[in-house]
C-alpha cells in the first residue's frame, strides 16, 4: 500500500515538474510582454493554453499570440457597463447571485429574450460578462458554468448562425479552459437542426463540456443537480428557487464591478465616467476584486 502511494505521489509529482517546465517553455518562447499583457499572461494562464492545445508548446504559442493581437485591439478589459446595458435589459445573459458546487461564477443564458439586432453589440456584451466571469472567481478557482435557458426560443428569434459561431470563437479561442460545464437545459426538438450546424465549430474538448439536459431525462437531471444546489436553481432549470432578473438591480451590481475591474487592470486613471451605474446609483470604489 505504501508503495502504491509513493509511486502515485512520484507520479504526481513529475508531473507538476512537466507541467512547470512546458510554462517556462511557452513564457521563453512568446515576445517580451509589458503592461496589461504581461498582467494577463501570468502562469495560471499559459497553463490554461497549454491544456487546450495538449501541451504542445508551438500550437499554444500560436494561439496565446492571436489572444494577445486580439487583447490589443478589442481592449476587452476597458469595456464598461453603461457601453453594454442596453443588451442586458431583458437579461439574456447575466451572471447568477450564486455559485456552483465547487465555487464557480455561474452566467445565466436566455437565448429566447434576444433584444437586439447587432451582432458587434451583442459580442461586446459577451465579452463583458465573460471578463466579469473570471474576475468574479474566487482564488484557487478559474473556470465558470454556464446555465442555459431555452423558455421562450424560437425559430422566430433564433439565435444567428454567425452569432453562434462568434460566440463559440470568443470562448474557445481568447478564454481557453474557462468554461468547465454548460448545460443546455430542455431544447425544443428544433432546436436539433440548429445544433448540427453548430457543434462542428466547436472543438473536442468544448463539446465534451456541453450537456443537455431534458427533464424527463433522470441521469441529464442528475448531472446537472451533482453541479448545482436545488436552492440555488431557478424553477426554469427544475430548482426550487424563485429567480427574476432585476436590471436596476443587476446594473448597481455591474456599476460596483466596474470599479474593481479598473483597480485590477491599474485602470484607475479611467474611473471618472463610470462611478455612475446604467441607472444612476452612485458607488464608492474599492481596491482589490473578491
Amino acid at each position: 500500500m505504501f508503495r502504491r502511494w509513493n509511486n502515485t505521489n512520484h507520479a504526481q509529482e513529475n508531473d507538476e515538474v512537466h507541467s512547470e517546465s512546458k510554462v517556462n517553455e511557452l513564457k521563453a518562447a512568446i515576445e517580451p510582454l509589458s503592461g496589461r499583457i504581461l498582467q494577463y499572461c501570468d502562469d495560471a494562464c499559459l497553463r490554461r493554453y497549454l491544456e487546450a492545445r495538449n501541451w504542445n508548446v508551438d500550437k499554444s504559442k500560436k494561439m496565446i499570440e492571436e489572444t494577445i493581437k486580439w487583447r490589443l485591439a478589442y481592449k476587452p478589459e476597458e469595456i464598461r457597463w453603461n457601453e453594454v446595458a442596453v443588451e442586458s435589459e431583458t437579461g439574456k445573459i447575466y451572471k447568477a447571485n450564486f455559485r456552483d458546487r465547487h465555487g464557480r461564477t455561474v452566467l445565466i443564458l436566455r437565448p429566447g429574450m434576444q433584444n437586439t439586432k447587432s451582432i458587434d453589440n451583442q459580442m461586446r456584451h459577451l465579452v463583458y460578462l465573460l471578463e466579469n466571469a473570471v474576475l468574479s472567481l474566487p482564488e484557487g478557482q478559474e473556470q465558470m458554468a454556464w446555465l442555459i435557458d431555452f423558455t421562450g426560443w424560437s425559430v422566430t428569434n433564433n439565435v444567428p448562425i454567425k452569432s453562434a459561431r462568434e460566440t463559440i470563437n470568443i470562448l474557445q479561442n481568447h478564454y481557453p479552459e474557462r468554461l468547465a460545464i454548460a448545460f443546455l437545459y430542455n431544447p425544443p426538438r428544433i432546436f436539433e437542426a440548429f445544433w448540427k450546424i453548430v457543434k462542428y465549430f466547436i472543438d473536442a474538448k468544448t463539446f465534451q463540456k456541453v450537456k443537455f439536459v431534458y427533464p424527463k431525462d433522470t441521469d441529464s437531471v442528475e448531472l446537472m443537480r451533482s453541479y448545482f444546489d436545488d436552492e440555488n436553481l431557478a424553477t426554469e432549470f427544475g430548482g426550487k428557487a424563485a429567480l427574476k432578473y432585476e436590471h436596476e438591480d443587476f446594473s448597481r451590481q455591474m456599476a460596483q464591478d466596474d470599479l474593481k475591474t479598473a483597480a485590477f487592470w491599474g485602470l484607475d486613471d479611467k474611473l471618472q465616467g463610470i462611478s455612475n451605474g446604467h441607472n444612476g446609483a452612485e458607488v464608492a470604489p474599492e481596491p482589490h476584486l473578491n
